[in-house]
């Protein structure tokens, strides 16, 4: 029991008392009638009667006084007026007295009556249950469904609603090979479904490392066709149109998804973070310049090989399946990576070589810049986009010459 269930119970004693004892505090006056006072009462109605009677002319004079001497004999003296009012008697009734037994019988007998056949501990356990219910299944928890999900396909696998929660559960566990074959029955099951496109593209771009081409963007394009005002198209199709530098393309998708998200989330922030970083490739606020040949004809073929490893102090934060993007962008310029690699932590220490043919943009290449900055970053969303509580390293080359050698460890989080 808790101080809420006794402001109940007190409110509930106090309304019974408002009630009752009102009633029983005020005094009562009681007129207390003997059988004699009753026959007086009842003879001088019937005297009354005799006289009506007597001045109607339905009875004679000697009618009349032969009954009123009957009456004067079997009451006598009862008809004198001044000897009924004085054997007419009051009395006053007080009811007080119950009162404070009232008070101390009703709470008591409650609490003996509850205690006896009621639950005191009711209210904490449908707390601790509702504790329970909200809590946050852990991820023992969560592969348990899942398994469950995937066996119990095996049996309706015509289910096409199960085969999109398995896939989607796959890409949240960052499976993405399984969350791909589990959309691909989902979509055949269901060609026309645009909702179910999207999906299975978004799995087969994050199976790619993020990258939304071929197959995937098609399928984003045609969804499109269908659901026109669909948020997620509208971010892949304009992800997708980026990719292959159709910059103004891809402005015109996320204009259109602007007006669609609610205004200050932090989707709608994300969204204008992207499009300021088209937009400067857009307007040449950021302009790329390429290297002179003549000056800098060493510089036509670059890469660097980035060593990378994590603080031993990490460890235990990440888990071996959270993503790890190594990648490097330019000192000054664009914010958009000059080539990128995508690996896991189970990967971890590891060690990879970015050059020119991982470029996103032709016109974006490790060769194009003079400085650039090394990152690796452990994503727990699994997303290219840096996120609050990413695991970051970095490091700056302020001269990119030929091929480079750097060793990064992954030691700060990202506030």
């Amino acid at each position: 029991m808790n101080v809420s269930y006794w402001f109940i119970v007190s409110g509930l004693l106090i309304l019974t008392f408002l009630i009752i004892i009102p009633p029983l505090w005020k005094k009562r006056t009681v007129k207390n009638e003997s059988s004699e006072q009753r026959n007086v009462r009842i003879a001088k109605g019937k005297v009354k009667e005799l006289k009506r009677q007597h001045q109607a002319g339905a009875l004679t004079q000697q009618q009349f006084d032969d009954q009123y001497e009957e009456l004067e004999l079997s009451l006598g003296d009862d008809l004198d007026d001044q000897q009924d009012d004085k054997r007419i008697q009051t009395s006053e009734s007080d009811g007080r007295w119950i009162i404070p037994v009232l008070v101390v019988l009703i709470p008591l007998f409650s609490m003996l009556t509850y205690f006896a056949i009621g639950e005191p501990d009711a209210l904490k356990k449908a707390e601790m249950m509702q504790t329970r219910q909200v809590q946050t299944p852990t991820q023992d928890d969560i592969n348990v469904m899942v398994q469950g999900l995937a066996d119990h396909l095996k049996k309706e696998p015509d289910n096409v609603k199960g085969w999109v929660m398995l896939g989607r559960s796959y890409k949240y566990m960052k499976k993405y090979d399984l969350a791909v074959d589990a959309l691909a029955n989902a979509l055949a099951l269901a060609e026309d479904d645009p909702e179910i496109m999207l999906d299975y593209a978004d799995a087969l771009a994050m199976k790619k490392g993020g990258r939304i081409s071929g197959q995937a963007a098609g399928l984003v394009f045609k969804s499109l066709e269908k659901i026109p005002n669909s948020i997620s198209g509208l971010w892949l199709a304009g992800m997708a149109k980026a990719e292959v530098g159709e910059f103004i393309l891809a402005m015109q998708y996320w204009k259109k998804l602007e007006t669609l998200l609610p205004p200050g989330s932090t989707d709608l922030q994300e969204l204008k973070r992207q499009m300021a970083t088209v937009q400067a490739q857009i307007l040449g606020s950021a302009p790329i310049k390429p290297l002179v040949t003549e000056e800098r004809q060493e510089l036509a073929e670059v890469s660097i090989e980035v060593k990378v490893s994590v603080n031993s102090a990490l460890k235990e934060k990440v888990s071996q399946n959270d993503t790890v993007f190594i990648y490097a962008k330019a000192l000054t310029g664009p914010p958009m990576p000059l080539a990128i690699v995508r690996k896991q932590v189970s990967d971890l220490p590891l060690s990879v070589t970015l050059n020119d043919a991982m470029a996103m943009i032709p016109a974006m290449k490790l060769s194009n810049f003079k400085a650039v900055k090394v990152m690796a970053r452990i994503s727990k969303s699994g997303t290219a986009i840096r996120q609050k509580g990413d695991y970051i390293g970095t490091l700056e080359l302020k001269e990119l010459i030929g091929n480079k050698s750097v060793a990064i460890v992954i030691n700060k989080e990202i506030q």
